[in-house]
């Protein structure tokens, strides 16, 4: 971690990541970025449809491959950067047919490692195998829902899943959140845990480092008159008022379960999440 010296109020507690002694590339590939205009929590209307979001530093767009479809060709690691989209690291790759791609890299994974994607690759870091070809307790990153469909779970920055068990033409995975799931053995899945475990870490330190990352002031409700939130109002510090406690529309917020349960994954849920 990268520590600052106490300046002014806002340096004192900050921290960030050291970034020179993991990325080796500070440009990216151009054949594989995009600009686009960002939404930033506006619907197709202009309205605003998640709060907290606006403004920030500009960003490409890097294509980052989640479907894996070049199958049996090794590719080599050819440089670790930075995706300000996204909190992991990302490499670039070049397959031996020439073809360059964008990847989520998993931890200690550096330039001139060879990866693949093949049901007999070998176990290593990167590596990435249907479900069924890893032993149980095999920790996983990437992994898709479908033996064709594209990554969708675990791809944030020191994440991880783990392999519990085999059963029945399904694979059980635990998942960060401590959620315990049935997956197809044959849905794939990568090696490993994904890159830039410090990331959790990090102390902002200051409101306009906020900003720059494209996160708007979040006020509280009891700071608000009353017609703009439950706990809005009164003289001074007023308590909640409410029973149970809600948000600004008054939906309950805390020991209500969300997930609607005629979902249809929800019977491949063994145990539910333990985290927040």
């Amino acid at each position: 971690m990268k520590t600052y010296a106490p300046r002014s109020p806002g340096r004192r507690q900050m921290t960030g990541i050291n970034y020179r002694e993991f990325l080796t590339r500070t440009t990216p590939e151009k054949s594989l970025i995009f600009g686009r205009f960002r939404s930033v929590g506006r619907n197709n209307r202009g309205r605003i449809t998640t709060r907290h979001k606006g403004g920030g530093a500009k960003r490409l767009i890097r294509e980052v491959d989640f479907y894996f479809d070049k199958k049996n060709i090794p590719a080599r690691v050819d440089s670790v950067e930075y995706d300000p989209s996204r909190t992991a690291f990302i490499g670039l790759v070049v397959y031996k047919d020439g073809v360059k791609r964008y990847i989520v890299l998993p931890k200690d994974v550096m330039p001139g490692r060879e990866v693949i994607v093949s049901e007999d690759a070998p176990l290593l870091p990167g590596n990435r195998l249907p479900l069924s070809k890893f032993p149980v307790g095999t920790l996983v990153y990437n992994i898709s829902l479908t033996p064709e469909g594209k990554a969708v779970l675990v791809r944030s920055a020191g994440s991880f899943a783990e392999v519990l068990a085999h059963d029945g033409g399904y694979a059980l995975i635990k998942l960060p959140s401590g959620e315990v799931r049935k997956i197809p053995v044959r849905a794939w899945a990568s090696l490993g845990q994904v890159s830039n475990i410090e990331n959790n870490l990090v102390v902002i330190g200051k409101a306009g480092r906020s900003r720059w990352m494209g996160i708007r002031p979040t006020v509280r409700g009891s700071a608000m008159n009353p017609v703009d939130h439950p706990y809005g109002g009164g003289e001074g510090r007023q308590l909640r008022g409410t029973r149970r406690p809600k948000n600004k529309w008054g939906r309950g917020t805390r020991g209500v379960k969300t997930r609607n349960p005629n979902k249809y994954s929800g019977k491949l849920i063994i145990s539910r999440r333990t985290k927040n």
